[in-house]
């Protein structure tokens, strides 16, 4: 069986019958997406890919959240911070070129709350699970930041213009229940049942030949895949232009303010509600 990649921010496991599960690990960070977070989904999704023992991937996480998104941090223009800024936008780029590509079946199991890239991607895999009471946004204006991971395409074709365009443009939080009507999401398993009803399902499709599902998953994707590559690049410059420019400097400073507050409104509340007992 091949070696299976041991990384700080994912928990990857291959079950006997070809089902390789990747799984989102930092649940005390609501699984963030750090730069190395990033680097480690690239390396877990090209081993899927390349892997013979791999039939079937499943990506889902741990914890109460899917992915919050990106992990955001104090906005720097020093020419260090630019570079470094550069380097993950690759790495970024590069991880929804091999979601684009991904040769086999991939399944999102979305197992609670999913923010940013962690919903743009869903639109990426073959087949989305998720929890009833899980919750899907993408607050991209809020930060001054434009569409990613094909969303500006994948997403008005699914939702159709108007929905997307409430996600995308306005940052409306959406309901698994939602986007199931839509047709983002096949289905929704109770959440005390959600992990073992989605790797039962996955075990399912491993009995099938492989390479029929590749042919099939081939003749399925091969029409859009040139567009989605295309969009990519443009999205991601895009982004690098909304992400240094001083909107989103401002938008992301005013951010962290607003985060710091509730925090201590948050604490105050609890130091009050001891207080009384």
């Amino acid at each position: 069986m091949t070696d299976i990649p041991q990384l700080k921010t994912f928990d990857v496991s291959l079950s006997p019958t070809g089902v390789a599960e990747i799984a989102f690990n930092r649940p005390e960070r609501y699984n963030s997406l750090s730069p190395l977070v990033y680097e480690e989904w690239r390396t877990a999704i090209r081993w899927a890919a390349s892997s013979e023992d791999v039939k079937v991937t499943v990506l889902t996480g741990r914890g109460k959240y899917y992915t919050s998104g990106q992990e955001l941090a104090i906005p720097e223009m020093t020419p260090e911070a630019l570079d470094n800024y550069m380097k993950r936008s690759e790495v970024t780029k590069t991880l929804t070129d091999e979601l684009i590509n991904f040769p086999k079946m991939l399944i999102a199991a979305v197992n609670g709350h999913a923010i940013g890239y962690g919903v743009t991607t869903l639109a990426l895999c073959d087949v989305v699970y998720s929890v009833p009471d899980a919750t899907f946004t993408t607050p991209f204006m809020k930060l001054s930041f434009c569409a990613e991971a094909c969303s500006s395409v994948t997403f008005p074709r699914i939702l159709g213009t108007s929905r997307a365009n409430e996600m995308l443009l306005m940052g409306r939080t959406f309901t698994a229940k939602e986007l199931e009507q839509a047709g983002l999401i096949s289905r929704t398993f109770p959440t005390e049942s959600f992990h073992e009803q989605v790797m039962a399902l996955a075990e399912k499709a491993a009995e099938f030949s492989v390479n029929a599902m590749k042919i099939t998953k081939e003749l399925v994707r091969s029409v859009d895949r040139e567009l989605l590559l295309s969009t990519n690049v443009i999205e991601m410059e895009r982004l690098g232009e909304c992400m240094t420019s001083s909107d989103s400097l401002e938008s992301m400073l005013r951010f962290f303010e607003e985060s710091q507050k509730k925090k201590k409104a948050k604490a105050a509340a609890g130091k009050n509600k001891a207080s009384k007992l």
